[in-house]
Formats: structure tokens, C-alpha cells, sequence
């Protein structure tokens, strides 16, 4: 390969491969994972593959790995089965929702409202307050003669102090009750928020068009506080949209958020590369400049009034329910592939390695990947790189809709 297909060393950036070259390298991934079963098979095709080696700069390998532990990740925790019934108590509060509505380059648009991540995190910074102001309280009244034990959280330390959070909470959500209406429950675990995460997810996915691979994040950022904070799911959701979804993003547009977050993001920008860089807009609602990526991106009498466009009509839990539901009765058709008339059944064979025995076989040298002859994949039919093969077979007897992955 010429040198100046190569990653250039100066800036870290990556050069624009030739498609012969981008399809050899599709070619080696599949033939390094091997034969799939139906599911993972559908998953790999080669638009999937070109993300993953995508997402690590070509590089056959990386891809590799990074493509057989996502297969692994899905043959166990099944995204392709969560259904809306499982995860309908997370969406209550429109955290997370696909909209009704997509830009102008036919993406799909997921909506995200981290401030409306749970009321308990509200609340929580409330609390954390009042311990404080409590025990101060208890120190300068009571214990000052007897500082060591207030290091000491025993059981009548406890009451004296938690006994009051109760009325406090109380008082607060009496004070401020539209606050907490416009604010349901949802799960308070790590795991159920983020198997709704990767519902929506494989959703935004499933109602991608025919040849489409990225998606649109609308952050809304109205109401944040550092109080929406949570390390555990902010580092599970960086895996799993990182990993589990390489290169689904096309844009993310940060729409009024915390003064904080663009002078971090200045310091950030000249680490990353450009692909990633243009992925990130911030737009204030009082910047006409800023509001221009709007009107340039989205018919503005299809977007929400909340960002800006004309369209008044807010989430309606109900109608999204209703609206989701539908989606899933989609899922079936979209996970089953028709054969190529010309082409007889191909049965996946008794013997299929698991994905814990496939090799990557460069592991020893990453440079033999480039040297390998490219070949078809054993045990993948090689007519999956042509498009009419990813066809879908729709059970319900409507047209055909192709698999976008």
C-alpha cells in the first residue's frame, strides 16, 4: 500500500483509502471473524464492518477485536429483544426519545434531556445540603466540647440528623410542585437506564433510511446542574455509544449547555480529529449565528419549539408509546434476511466456532493484516456484500425494507 494511504504520522489524521483498498480490508475483518450465526451475520454486514474499521483508523486488527467483542456483547445481552413493555418506566420522562421528525439529510434524531434523568437526583443534591447544614448545626450547638465524635456516624448521630429530611423533602416538594409533576419516576439502577439507552439505540437504527448509518443527538441542556451528574452512568453510556455503536453518530448539537462545557471543549478540540471535531455544535437559543445550524440542519415547522422551531406540540408519553410499539412489531422482519433468488439456502454448520474461539490473527504483527490477500469470509455468504442480499424478508406481508446497520 502506498504511503500516502497511510495514517500520516504529522497530525494523526486519516487519509481517504481507495474503495478497492476499503473493501479488501472489509474482506479481511469478515474472513478474521469467521462464520456467525443468523443474527450476528445480518449485523455484520459490510456498511458495519466499514464502521468499525472506521472507528479505528483502517486499522484491521483494532477492528477486529473491537467488532468480536461487540458481537459477543450482543449474542448475550440481546438488544435486538429488548421491547418497549421492558423499558416504557424510563421514557416517562422524555429523557431520551426518537423524534417524529428527521434533518434535512434524512438522519434520524434522537432527543436527550439529561436534566430530566430522575427527581431523586434533585432531591439528592437538596439532601446533601441540608446533612451538611444539620451537622454544622449540631456542631456548633451541641458537640464543640467533643469533636472526635462527630467523626463517629453512630446510630443516634444518624437519627438526629436524617430524622429532618423527611419534612425538609416535604416542604420542598410542596414549594416547588411543578417541578416534581413534570418530573415521573424512573429506574433508580444503572442497568435499567442503560438498556433503555441501547433501546433507543437499536430503535434509531431500525428507522434509519436505506443507506444511512449516523444519527442526529439533540441535547437539550434546559434545567442542567452538576446535581445530573452520575459517574457510573455517564461511563457506562460513553462505553456502550463508543463500543457497542461505532460511528452511529453524525451529530451531536449541544443545545444551550452549561457556560463550563465550551471552554473545556476549546481545550479538548485540538486532541481530537477533524471527523470528530465537525460532530460537535453548540447552539445557544440568544445566538443568531449559532441558531443558522438549526435552519441549516431541520425543517423549522417540524422542530420543537424547544429548539427553536415552530412546532409546539411537546412529548407526549402516550402517543410515544403508542408509537414505539408499532416500531417493535418491525423487529422481526428487520432481523430476517432473504436469500437471493439465484442462491440456494445456506444453513450456518454444527461445528460454528464461538466467538470466544475466533482468532485475530494479526495479534502477532499488525502489519500482516495489510499483506494478507483479501478473501470472501468462511462461512458468510459473500453475496451479503452486495446490497440486493441485505434485503429483508417483512412478515406482516408489507415491502421488504433493507437492512441499515
Amino acid at each position: 500500500m502506498s504511503s500516502s494511504l497511510k495514517k500520516s504520522a504529522s497530525n494523526g489524521s486519516e487519509k481517504n483509502l481507495a474503495s478497492e483498498d476499503q473493501q479488501a480490508k472489509v474482506n479481511e475483518v469478515r474472513n478474521l471473524i469467521g462464520t456467525l450465526p443468523d443474527k450476528l451475520s445480518i449485523y455484520c454486514s459490510d456498511a458495519t464492518i466499514r464502521r468499525y474499521l472506521t472507528a479505528r483508523n483502517w486499522n484491521v486488527k483494532k477492528a477486529t477485536k473491537m467488532l468480536k467483542d461487540s458481537l459477543k456483547w450482543r449474542s448475550e445481552y440481546k438488544p435486538e429483544e429488548i421491547r418497549w413493555e421492558e423499558v416504557a418506566h424510563e421514557a416517562e420522562t422524555g429523557k431520551i426519545y426518537r423524534s417524529n421528525y428527521i434533518d434535512k439529510h434524512g438522519r434520524t434524531v434522537l432527543v436527550m434531556r439529561p436534566s430530566f434523568e430522575v427527581p431523586s437526583s434533585f432531591l439528592f443534591a437538596y439532601c446533601k445540603v441540608a446533612i451538611s447544614l444539620l451537622s454544622m448545626k449540631l456542631y456548633l450547638e451541641d458537640r464543640a466540647p467533643h469533636v472526635d465524635s462527630l467523626l463517629v456516624w453512630d446510630t443516634r448521630l444518624l437519627d438526629l440528623v436524617l430524622a429532618p429530611l423527611e419534612l425538609i423533602i416535604t416542604v420542598l416538594c410542596a414549594m416547588r410542585p411543578s417541578r416534581f409533576a413534570k418530573m415521573p419516576n424512573n429506574s433508580k439502577s444503572t442497568k435499567g437506564k442503560i438498556r433503555y439507552l441501547v433501546y433507543c439505540m437499536e430503535n434509531a437504527v431500525l428507522n434509519l433510511r436505506p443507506g444511512q448509518e449516523q444519527m442526529v443527538w439533540l441535547i437539550d441542556f434546559q434545567g442542567y446542574n452538576l446535581s445530573h451528574i452520575s459517574v457510573n452512568v455517564t461511563r457506562e453510556t460513553a462505553h456502550v455509544l463508543q463500543d457497542r455503536y461505532p460511528e452511529r453518530l453524525g451529530l451531536a448539537i449541544l443545545y444551550n449547555p452549561p457556560k463550563f462545557f465550551e471552554p473545556f471543549w476549546t481545550i479538548v478540540k485540538p486532541f481530537l480529529e477533524p471527523k470528530t471535531r465537525n460532530k460537535v455544535k453548540f447552539v445557544y437559543s440568544d445566538d443568531l449565528n449559532t441558531k443558522k445550524i438549526m435552519e441549516d440542519l431541520f425543517d423549522m415547522d417540524q422542530l420543537e419549539s424547544a429548539f427553536g422551531g415552530n412546532n409546539n406540540t411537546g412529548f407526549d408519553i402516550n402517543k410515544y408509546a403508542e408509537r414505539m410499539k408499532e416500531d417493535d412489531k418491525r423487529i422481526p422482519a428487520f432481523w430476517t434476511r432473504a436469500d437471493p433468488p439465484s442462491a440456494a439456502p445456506q444453513p450456518v454448520p454444527n461445528d460454528t466456532p464461538s466467538l470466544d474461539s475466533i482468532k485475530l490473527e494479526g495479534d502477532s504483527d499488525p502489519s500482516n493484516s495489510e499483506k494478507k490477500n483479501s478473501s470472501p469470509s468462511h462461512g458468510i455468504e459473500s453475496d451479503m456484500a452486495s446490497p440486493d442480499h441485505n434485503k429483508l424478508v417483512a412478515t406482516d406481508g408489507t415491502n421488504p425494507t433493507e437492512v441499515v446497520q
